[in-house]
């Protein structure tokens, strides 16, 4: 799936997207194989009640299923008018 970064998301990891093969079954279990894998994600992750997420270009939660996901994007909470 592909996995995108916004704002100060993309700047600790240092990617705008990536492709990640998974067998998470949610949004939580993708983000706890992701900071796994450097301290880079880890600095990402660290805070998630400062994230939000979007499954398919559709507002979620952290707790969601991945199954018939293909796209995942990890971005800070929006403000604006």
């Amino acid at each position: 799936m592909d996995v995108l970064y916004f704002a100060w998301v993309r700047e600790r990891i240092g990617l705008p997207k990536e492709q990640v093969d998974t067998d998470a079954a949610t949004v939580r279990d993708l983000v706890a194989e992701l900071t796994a894998r450097e301290e880079r994600y880890a600095a990402a992750f660290a805070d998630l009640s400062a994230l939000r997420v979007a499954l398919d270009q559709e507002l979620s939660d952290f707790d969601a299923s991945l199954a018939g996901v293909r796209e995942v994007a990890f971005f800070p909470p929006m403000t604006g008018g």
